[in-house]
Parts: C-alpha cells; structure tokens; sequence
C-alpha cells in the first residue's frame, strides 16, 4: 500500500527517530527523519511534506519555536504538524495548540496509536 505522502520526523532521540521512520516505510510513506531541529525546518521548507512529527524538547531549537517558525512562513504555514512528547500534561498539549499544532502524541505511543494520528492528520488529496 502505497500513500506517497511524505512525512517529515524531527527527533533528537536516535532511536525512536529510526522506528518511527522504518514504520512509515513499511507503510509506504516517503518519510525523512532528523535528530537536528533546524535542520527539520530547513528540510520541511525545502520539502513541504504533508505532515511533520516533531519532539518538543530538543537542543538548539525546541519544537515549540520549530512550529513558529513554519507557521511564518507562507510555504510551510498549513502543513499538519503533530508534536510528539514524553510530557502528560495539559499544560504542554495547551501550548502547542495556542502555537498552531494539529495534535500531539505521547511517548510511549504503539505503532497503531501513531499511524492513527497521521491517517487523522493527512491529507489525501494529492
């Protein structure tokens, strides 16, 4: 099953990054993945992907200050962007929605609850 809709992962944590790519894979997503935050915002505005998987903590740039920055500017400003947290609180998921995030993930997260955010969050309209 192929979706061709390429999906951009921004993760420090090495790991978790290549799980998560090598799932999407399987699945027949175009996925690129980046352990460097601003990389992942040079890459989704070099790329625009239908949807960005983005960590919240993460050196240089947090995720919090990735988003801003896409949704400045009018290229990257509508894709889905999902954050993914170890954090639980309401107090993290508040913020990111009042920064533009289409929806949050927490770590520790299945492979179904993943693939149901990005069937939730993707559009199919390519």
């Amino acid at each position: 099953m192929t979706h061709n809709a390429a999906i951009l992962v921004i993760e420090d944590e090495e790991i978790l990054r290549d799980i998560i790519l090598n799932v999407l894979q399987e699945k027949g997503y175009q996925a690129i993945g980046t352990g460097d935050s601003r990389r992942g915002l040079l890459l989704a505005k070099e790329l625009v992907p239908d949807l960005i998987l983005c960590d919240i903590r993460m050196p240089k740039l947090d995720g919090y200050e990735v988003l801003k920055a896409l949704r400045q500017d009018s290229k990257t400003r509508t894709i889905p962007f999902i954050f993914i947290s170890a954090e639980k609180s309401q107090v993290v998921r508040n913020r990111g929605q009042q920064c533009g995030a289409n929806g949050y993930l927490a770590k520790p997260f299945t492979t179904d609850e993943l693939l149901m955010v990005i069937a939730n969050h993707i559009n199919f309209y390519q």
